[in-house]
């Protein structure tokens, strides 16, 4: 599965005229370090504290009967895989992380690469990995990928339908609806960060940059970000010829769209991996990029596909995304 996987987005970097990728750009520059997370102090420039995001009390749920642990549904002729903890209580208010593939993959492979279902039974929330459209599936994230973006395939509409479906048949926290997503599943989690923040609370892309030209999120949006330095697919330093951004222009446009300064500490520090945090973000915004030194297109702490590069062990991409989630609720 994974080697059909690897040689299909190999021949679309191909296909796609990527040339070889340009000398990465330099990642945030970062003062502090440490080899486990860390809270970023507060600067005497910060929105007062009581601003920050507080989420309300989720109400309990009631006529809602419980759910198999992993189910297929149906939205607007799509499959979506469902993946319910044990511990879920149809009366209480339980999290959801979705969870887009990348170009040529499927939700079946998205699960196996992140890990996900694993960390959602320990954790506590629901995990939902939808599928693209097209042979082969993508979606429609701007700059990438395949014939959703070239039919403009309405996906942030779909995403809206599928939070309908969540919210009416499963006992959702509507303050704590994250996303995520892998490669073309980036890219669309950074286009959903632009137009869809009214509806989820934070954003985690991994191996994809922001792909469209507008993007004007309804608030400052907390978003994670996690890149390799030698990713052949979606090069660290961007690719003009794809109309790819640099991935740390990506991240500081994030900053300045959530008022941050341009000032920024190192969160985590462990071997090849390291993540550096922006100060002082409005509202109790976060913006955060991990970058890996030598990595390719991969999940970090996911399940290695060697053919599109290094995946490395320092860190757990899943793991930090959900301590990230956990800290930005929807205001």
């Amino acid at each position: 599965m994974w080697k059909r996987l690897a040689l299909a987005s190999l021949a679309l970097a191909v296909a796609s005229g990527c040339s070889p990728a340009p000398a990465p750009a330099s990642p945030p520059a970062a003062s502090g370090s440490g080899g486990a997370w860390q809270e970023v102090p507060t600067p005497s420039f910060h929105t007062d504290p009581k601003s920050e995001p507080t989420a309300p009390a989720a109400p309990s749920c009631s006529g809602l009967d419980a759910q198999p642990l992993d189910s297929t549904w149906n939205v607007q002729f799509r499959a979506v895989l469902v993946h319910v903890p044990a511990a879920y209580d149809p009366a209480a208010p339980m999290p959801v992380v979705l969870n887009f593939h990348g170009y040529t993959s499927d939700a079946t492979e998205e699960e196996a690469l992140s890990d996900m279902n694993a960390k959602a039974d320990v954790a506590g929330f629901i995990a939902v990995y939808p599928n693209g459209t097209g042979t082969p599936q993508s979606w429609n994230a701007g700059a990438c990928c395949g014939q959703a973006a070239q039919d403009q395939v309405d996906d942030v509409g779909f995403v809206r339908a599928l939070l309908d479906n969540l919210e009416s048949k499963l006992c959702v926290d509507e303050h704590r609806i994250f996303a995520t997503g892998m490669s073309n599943g980036g890219f669309l989690s950074h286009r959903l960060a632009c137009e869809l923040s009214d509806r989820i609370a934070a954003f985690a892309p991994v191996a994809g940059v922001l792909g469209v030209t507008d993007c004007a999120p309804q608030r400052p949006v907390p978003i994670m970000g996690f890149h390799g330095t030698a990713d052949p697919l979606v090069p660290y330093g961007g690719s003009p010829q794809l109309g790819f951004p640099p991935v740390v222009d990506t991240y500081a446009g994030w900053a300045k769209r959530d008022g941050c300064s341009s000032q920024t500490m190192q969160t985590f520090d462990n071997m090849d991996a390291h993540c550096a945090t922006y100060l002082g973000c409005a509202q109790g915004s976060e913006v955060t990029l991990c970058t890996v030194d030598n990595g390719g297109h991969s999940w970090p702490g996911g399940l290695p596909v060697p053919a599109l590069g290094y995946t490395t062990p320092n860190l757990s991409a899943t793991d930090a995304m959900w301590t990230f989630f956990q800290k930005h609720p929807l205001p």
